[in-house]
């Protein structure tokens, strides 16, 4: 086999290998979505928890790469978002009061892989801190379409900051352990 050939065997496998992580990251997004604890109108799942946690292990590009094809896959109607499909799916579902926090973990995703780059567990605390102050202000200002002003922030933020910052832990926690388990593996 010609050095071209493996070269190209290699890029078809890399980009194989791409595809099958962000679809499988997607999956791990979905079956966060689906663990919900019921709140109007916006109901609290595990979503912070796993997309936190894959910025934290996969960096900016493999976080923002899985929340693309997890509202890719949204989108194009497969019932992945949480209440889905008895709260409507596709792009109908996405036009909705959690539109603005969907769109808010894509770009917390990057902000948080991005900031916590090469850091330790207070910078990881940090980016994942900044990244859900993405989330909340996308989600709220998005939200203000459907509440009134003066309710946005009782309603859509409040409520699951003491959650939000408890699942921040597990994920620092988590991605620490992961960490140390691929430094295990590669001693």
């Amino acid at each position: 086999m010609t050095t071209d050939a493996l070269s190209a065997s290699h890029g078809r496998r890399s980009i194989f290998l791409q595809g099958a992580t962000m679809l499988g990251l997607a999956a791990l997004i979905t079956l966060a979505a689906k663990v919900q604890v019921p709140f109007w109108p916006v109901p609290m799942t595990l979503h912070t928890l796993a997309v936190m946690m894959i910025a934290l292990i996969g960096g900016p590009r493999v976080a923002m790469g899985a929340m693309a094809t997890y509202l890719a896959a949204g989108a194009a109607g497969l019932p992945v978002f949480s209440g889905s499909p008895e709260r409507g799916i596709g792009l109908a579902y996405m036009a909705g009061p959690t539109g603005g926090y969907l769109l808010g973990f894509l770009v917390a995703a990057g902000v948080t892989g991005w900031l916590a780059a090469g850091g330790g567990t207070l910078r990881r605390l940090l980016a994942m801190l900044a990244g859900l102050a993405v989330t909340y202000a996308a989600g709220a200002a998005w939200l203000a379409a459907f509440l009134p002003a003066d309710k946005v922030l009782a309603a859509g933020v409040l409520p699951f900051v003491t959650g939000d910052l408890l699942k921040l832990g597990v994920a620092a926690l988590l991605a620490g352990g992961w960490d140390r388990l691929r430094k295990g593996r590669s001693a």
